[in-house]
């Protein structure tokens, strides 16, 4: 299967994987055939690119956690969020004391460690901890699935770079709770269909502050989970917010999150902003090393990340179209293809490793021949 945005879906295609409500109800199952009425009703839920399969991408794209598991994170993520909103509206938004809290609220926390360790066990028992799939997110539940993807994003690359269990597992929680502090700004701004004003903008990013101050008390929670809260925001070149730390000032655990933060959000469709191509965001993350992102950590999560799943069309810089064979380890960028088009009809149906062929590159993903 391949993810296509819903406007270059043809219609007869079929869904390639199960589509979710925001309450956690399977809406469609993968295996539906895609009319033109089905589209304009997924389009009603806010979601704008679906995966699918067709003639040239039957291949299964394996999700790196089991799909139950994924719906249930979202929903205990959902319900703490809304909760601790909720409460902060009646106290107009102030961080206000955990006493202000209910024992439900509490209870949400062990939860999200219950959560985190069920998503651990689940990623550490795959034994093809790869990247490969792109979460679909309906707006309305996007903070939500976007925490989750997050947690799952480091999860993959802190085992990659060798962290302790233990460390894992703070890594995992700080990871799903990394915008709790989005409780506290109102949803006017966060829900913006469009760009935010600069004031609007320096409201979002307290969220961090809001975050950490509002766990502060949890004096179970160890301050590893509550420094990522803090401090994933922060640039490696001391640009970042809320409090321009920079380099190794910054905890290890955040500047993972971070990565993952920044790779899940733009590989995302937000109101005011389509998806970037998962190339595109590694090429990002790479000529943002030593600035924005640690340079060895982004190095460890190029080789993580298949940018180019089996199954995707691609279109090469000699022009030829090509659906993609296989990624190999450490060469996300350049896959083997198989020719579907090209003015060189012989050359059709057959392969080309691109590792060996250093002439030619992608040049973009193609979603319609």
């Amino acid at each position: 299967m391949r993810l296509v945005p819903i406007e270059c879906i043809r219609e007869n295609s079929l869904l390639g994987k199960n589509i979710y409500t925001s309450d956690g109800r399977c809406l469609l199952r993968s295996g539906v055939v895609l009319t033109e009425a089905i589209l304009e009703k997924i389009k009603d839920f806010k979601i704008f690119s679906l995966y699918i399969i067709d003639e040239y991408s039957s291949y299964e794209i394996e999700d790196i956690i089991k799909p139950e598991l994924r719906q249930k994170s979202i929903s205990i993520i959902k319900e703490t969020f809304c909760d601790i909103q909720r409460i902060a509206t009646v106290h107009n938004f102030e961080n206000r004391s955990i006493k202000d809290y209910t024992k439900r609220e509490k209870r949400y926390f062990k939860s999200i460690n219950k959560i985190a360790e069920e998503l651990l066990e689940n990623v550490l028992s795959n034994k093809h901890v790869l990247l490969s799939l792109v979460d679909i997110k309906s707006m309305d539940t996007y903070t939500y699935s976007h925490s989750v993807n997050v947690a799952v994003i480091s999860i993959v690359l802190g085992i990659s770079l060798k962290l302790s269990k233990r460390n894992l597992f703070y890594l995992c929680i700080g990871a799903l709770i990394h915008d709790v502090g989005k409780s506290f700004i109102p949803n006017e701004i966060l829900q913006k269909p469009d760009s935010l004003t600069q004031e609007e903008f320096e409201i979002i990013k307290e969220h961090p502050v809001h975050g950490y101050k509002f766990l502060g008390e949890f004096l179970t929670l160890s301050s590893q989970i509550k420094v990522i809260v803090l401090q994933h925001h922060e640039r490696f070149d001391g640009l970042g917010y809320p409090n321009g730390i920079s380099g190794k000032q910054i905890s290890y655990l955040a500047r993972i999150v971070s990565i993952a933060d920044v790779y899940d959000a733009l590989t995302s469709d937000r109101p005011y902003k389509r998806a970037m191509c998962p190339n595109d965001v590694l090429e990002y993350l790479m000529s943002n090393v030593g600035t924005q992102f640690d340079y060895d950590i982004v190095n460890v999560f190029c080789k993580v990340v298949i940018p180019f799943p089996q199954g995707t069309l691609v279109s090469l810089s000699n022009g030829d179209v090509c659906v993609v064979e296989q990624t190999l380890p450490n060469f996300p960028l350049r896959p083997i293809v198989k020719i579907v088009k090209s003015e060189r009809l012989n050359d059709i149906g057959s392969k080309v490793n691109l590792i060996d062929t250093l002439s030619v590159v992608i040049s973009k993903i193609q979603y319609e021949i």
